[in-house]
């Protein structure tokens, strides 16, 4: 079977708190020197779907981003695990596109590869944690779509996905092709080997900018954004300590009773 994964360069979630900056004119986080981005982990693990699917059924893995050339180094990392083929999108054009723009620039470009039978996205990204995009590209093509899926197989009914839940699981059956977004419940993502990252290093990634996928520029960028971001911060944590008066342990603990119900807080 043909799958398309599409995967995020974000900044490394764990970067230490004393290396955050922002640039408040841009409202851009300024990345840190000497912390590379990473892909995006609820990525790894669709990624890491796609590849269970291929040992068990064959088939070929193609991996899509959007973003700078930089962004080659998640597509390789993908490679490096396990996936065929990879494609980057990066096009000036591209710039300040929200979630809506984003699916658009995606669906366009997966309209270009042509042939597939699923597509896989992680079920948001770890920067903004908006979780759209999935959703929107299979508004797009009209593809059946599944959310927060902890397993995907195939049956002879179609695709079979196990769909997390607050209390447990769903099952769903949709044909196929459909589009899939992958929840952390799957695991972690395998290791690339030593043959694979030599492999990724020499592959090839054609760069595809806004006029080869057939892009209308009037749906892509900063213009057609349906959000605008008004502040972007980081937020001052202030910590209070207010010592409560009383004779006795029992008057202090009557006056901190009293303290938190003024607060609100019981």
């Amino acid at each position: 079977m043909d799958i398309i994964v599409c995967v995020k360069q974000i900044l490394d979630p764990n970067i230490p708190p004393a290396k955050f900056r922002l640039a408040p004119d841009s409202k851009q986080v300024i990345p840190p020197e000497g912390i590379p981005p990473v892909i995006n982990p609820y990525d790894a693990q669709a990624v890491e779907s796609a590849l269970r699917l291929k040992d068990k059924h064959g088939g070929k893995i193609t991996v899509l981003t959007l973003g700078s050339t930089a962004a080659s180094s998640v597509v390789r990392h993908a490679l490096s695990m396990g996936a065929d083929e990879g494609v980057i999108l990066a096009d000036e054009a591209f710039n300040g596109s929200d979630s809506f723009s984003t699916a658009y620039i995606l669906t366009k470009a997966i309209q270009k590869i042509g042939d597939y039978d699923l597509i896989l996205c992680g079920r948001q990204a770890a920067d903004w944690d908006e979780g759209l995009v999935g959703s929107i590209i299979a508004e797009n093509l009209g593809l059946p779509l599944v959310t927060l899926a902890e397993a995907v197989d195939v049956a002879e009914e179609g695709l079979t996905v196990r769909r997390v839940t607050l209390d447990g699981y769903q099952v769903f059956t949709v044909p196929m092709p459909a589009l899939v977004t992958v929840s952390h419940e799957v695991g972690q993502p395998r290791l690339p080997s030593g043959w694979g990252i030599i492999s990724a290093a020499r592959k090839q990634l054609p760069v595809w900018n806004a006029h080869d996928i057939d892009a209308d520029l009037s749906q892509i960028g900063i213009a057609a954004a349906r959000r605008k971001l008004l502040k972007l911060f980081i937020p001052v944590q202030e910590r209070k300590c207010e010592i409560m008066p009383g004779e006795s342990a029992a008057e202090a603990a009557v006056q901190l009773a009293i303290r938190l119900r003024e607060t609100g807080v019981i």
